[in-house]
């Protein structure tokens, strides 16, 4: 079930024309007709229907329980209530017939007296729904299981996003289970159906942005980088990693960030030196250094942004030596970004770029190369995931946004430092959406030393 180029440079150029008029309200939901360019897009590939669930109100009955959709239903329908599915079905096979819809999104009955106490919600008998959801076909979500059955009978296959499995082959789904639940919901419903993956033509489709997702990742990204700035003018030793952090969140949300992309890292001294340290109880000590790794969502989308500063504004002739080596490994690695090239997968792929690089400039305390303080990847893609899915060894495409984050990461002297920016791949190289966020030693400490809250 592959994407043709064309229809993917088909769907980016509807969406385009699309999306002109709304990029001023790049918060909210995209264009129906970018949704719709979607669905079309991989109902032309199928060769069998589609089954998948958003996530449902009972996930999280907490009252501080703020709901967000399923990436990739939200991906494919731009729909963000709870408790719904949808069903995209291909023409039928030779020698079968299909007189339904060739795509359905289900909805529940709307409970009126609990509106009363959440909002409005659009439901499967509202007048217009069909046109107001953007689907060819609104139904009550007690139809589903017997338009699935109906389906079965013209189809032998169901497509779904399986559950994820750990390098061993098993089941290993974090948290609310919701695609294991799914799947076993369709082998109760059609027990004689062969189940399929359709997670890697979904994620294959996301590694590669519309103009709409660029809007809402640029405008994700710009509030990032404007909370890193101000990170940077208010770090002085004496505050702690908990005060960071509460800034960096005011500022996004002063912008309009819906929530955080992924937990705040603000890491000092020896917490710089732990990838995905999210305690920030520690206070900052002059003459150390601070990891700061955090991006707000905008639309959905997420900003992955890292800069590495030094408490007391001034990086020691050491830290500078780590500094520089990692912005160099950046640098390089930046340098080779261009359609074709992969992050993982063949030999000079980004991974291998960053690695050498590190190995080959600076050792540790005894002498030896520093490759063994580099203890992640590259880079990864990004989107409605921080960790955006699909395969990395893919070759890189024009449209995709990547990260491009080396890091050194030296317990035994306390020194982390990790500098991360998010790239777009363009026609002929890359572009740094995050470009505005100080980059080089010499820029970062200009950017504290006019901040004022440096102790100097």
């Amino acid at each position: 079930m592959k994407i043709s180029a064309a229809v993917k440079r088909a769907a980016l150029v509807a969406c385009a024309i699309a999306w002109v008029a709304v990029l001023a309200q790049a918060r909210f939901a995209q264009p129906l007709a970018e949704y719709q360019a979607r669905r079309t897009a991989l109902r032309m590939h199928l060769d069998a229907p589609l089954v998948l669930w958003g996530y449902t109100s009972k996930q999280d009955p907490s009252e501080l329980a703020i709901f967000f959709q399923e990436p990739n239903f939200y991906y494919l329908s731009g729909h963000n209530e709870p408790d719904a599915a949808l069903m995209i079905l291909p023409d039928a096979p030779a020698g079968k017939t299909w007189n339904g819809p060739h795509e359905i999104l289900y909805l529940p009955t709307r409970n009126l007296q609990q509106e009363k106490w959440e909002g409005a919600k659009l439901g499967p008998d509202d007048a217009g729904a069909a046109a107001k959801a953007g689907f060819e076909v609104v139904k009550n979500a007690d139809k589903f299981a017997a338009d699935l059955q109906a389906a079965e009978k013209v189809w032998s296959a169901v497509y779904t996003v399986l559950p994820p499995k750990d390098r061993g082959g098993k089941v290993e789904e974090a948290g609310y289970p919701h695609f294991t639940r799914a799947n076993e919901w369709i082998k109760a419903t059609v027990p004689n159906a062969t189940i399929k993956d359709g997670a890697p033509a979904i994620f294959a489709m996301r590694q590669v942005k519309s103009p709409g997702e660029f809007a809402l990742l640029q405008k994700a990204i710009d509030l990032s980088v404007d909370a890193h700035i101000d990170a940077m003018k208010t770090m002085k030793p004496g505050l702690f990693e908990y005060q960071i952090a509460a800034r960096m969140k005011m500022v996004h949300e002063w912008g309009g960030v819906a929530r955080e992309a992924y937990a705040p890292i603000v890491g000092t001294g020896l917490n710089s030196t732990v990838l995905h340290y999210d305690v920030l109880d520690q206070q900052i000590q002059d003459g150390d250094v601070v990891v700061i790794d955090v991006g707000g969502e905008y639309g959905g989308y997420a900003a992955d942004i890292t800069r590495t500063l030094p408490a007391n504004g001034k990086f020691t002739a050491r830290q500078r030596e780590i500094y520089d080596i990692v912005l160099g490994a950046q640098n390089a690695t930046l340098a080779a970004v261009k359609p074709g090239a992969k992050i993982n997968g063949g030999t000079e792929n980004l991974n291998t770029i960053s690695r050498n690089y590190i190995n080959t400039h600076g050792k540790d305390l005894e002498g030896q190369p520093l490759g063994k303080y580099y203890i992640h990847g590259v880079s990864h893609h990004l989107g409605l995931d921080v960790h955006d899915p699909g395969a990395t060894d893919r070759p890189l495409e024009a449209g995709m946004v990547i990260t491009i984050e080396p890091g050194i990461y030296i317990p035994e002297e306390k020194i982390g430092v990790r500098i991360e920016d998010d790239v777009l791949v363009t026609d002929t190289g890359y572009k740094i959406l995050s470009e505005r966020a100080p980059r080089t030693a010499e820029d970062v400490e200009a950017v504290m030393a006019s901040g004022g809250g440096t102790a100097r």
